[in-house]
């Protein structure tokens, strides 16, 4: 039986757990196929479509607290995002998620409905669509603020994963993944560590944060709005400004590409600037914020790209990433500039 054939029969397993008086008549994998997790797309034969993600990295404790968050989230947001994410099938009270576990395999299934897409960001923004963007990206986050006391409890922090990698680089596995490279992960995380604390940011509001906002994730209406958000694979409780090197890269003018790097540059750009002014006029940031941005860049590099890159990469993009992180990304972090950006928002 082929890997793919057994990701089929889990999912066609778990929704037979989910609701066996409704059939599933076609199930079709429609993933990105950039990670390890997969989307499959469920026709059933009530003529209703529903969408099942299948993931098998990491734990399953994070996987279902994760979830019950989006799904807390995208339940309780008020208009106009009280359709923007997808929420998650329920069962009796809670959250349905069905685990399957062999000698080879710990795999986890979640059901969505499925959710309406708009109008998709061009590669390159115009300066009025950054303004309008940097506007949106405010309210929503002001949004997702004023959820936090009513979501469920979660777990994970930027400390919990940082000390998650050194104990990585520990391991014979990470010892070997990471060869030649430990004493440079060390080091950053103990920089991050330091400025963490510098920049007093544990007392900071956890909010939902995305982190991934390509331009491929999410969609607007004809007005610019946001209309809908999928791909939920980073999302966790943290700063906002976790959220912020992503749009500097939707807001730059390299644009939205398919050969691509993680290269510090975009938060220093004017447009970035222009899309924090709008932002900051809504839902305003403090100097320890702006200076932080250059920490949440770090904490990216650190834990998406060096720690799980090749989980949420092909493995020629992981390696390539990560080859760039050492060569590249550490060396010129400090090419991010705090002054300029605290000067325009008169900081």
């Amino acid at each position: 039986m082929s890997k793919q054939l057994n990701f089929n029969e889990i999912v066609l397993e778990a929704w037979e757990s989910y609701d066996s008086t409704r059939k599933v008549v076609s199930i079709n994998d429609i993933s990105a196929r950039v990670s390890t997790n997969h989307v499959y797309k469920l026709v059933l034969d009530t003529d209703t479509v529903v969408i099942g993600k299948l993931s098998y990295f990491g734990f399953y404790e994070n996987f279902l607290e994760d979830h019950a968050l989006v799904n807390g989230l995208a339940i309780n947001l008020p208009s106009p995002y009280d359709s923007f994410i997808s929420r998650s099938l329920t069962k009796g009270n809670e959250l349905f998620t069905h685990r399957y576990q062999d000698d080879v395999l710990d795999a986890w299934v979640v059901f969505y409905n499925p959710i309406k897409i708009g109008q998709m960001l061009p590669p390159i923004l115009s300066e009025d669509q950054i303004i309008k963007l940097g506007q949106e990206v405010a309210k929503f986050h002001k949004a997702c603020t004023r959820m936090v006391n009513i979501l469920p409890t979660w777990s994970k922090t930027l400390r919990k994963d940082l000390d998650h990698l050194i104990e990585i680089c520990s391991s014979d596995v990470g010892q070997y993944e990471h060869r030649g490279n430990i004493d440079t992960i060390k080091n950053q995380i103990e920089i991050f560590y330091r400025n963490y604390d510098e920049l007093g940011a544990e007392p900071w509001t956890a909010i939902p944060v995305f982190v991934d906002w390509n331009i491929g994730n999410f969609s607007i209406d004809k007005s610019g709005n946001f209309f809908s958000r999928w791909d939920y694979d980073w999302f966790r409780m943290s700063s906002r400004i976790l959220d912020f090197y992503f749009f500097s890269r939707v807001c730059s003018t390299i644009g939205d590409k398919k050969e691509f790097s993680y290269l510090i540059d975009p938060v220093n750009e004017d447009r970035f600037i222009l899309f924090l002014k709008e932002y900051h006029k809504i839902f305003p940031l403090t100097r320890n914020e702006i200076l932080f941005i250059k920490e949440a860049y770090r904490f990216f590099i650190l834990n998406y790209v060096i720690k799980d890159g090749r989980y949420f990469f092909h493995e020629i993009y992981a390696t390539k990433l990560q080859k760039e992180a050492y060569e590249i990304y550490f060396p010129q972090i400090d090419n991010f500039d705090g002054e300029k950006l605290l000067k325009a928002l008169d900081l």
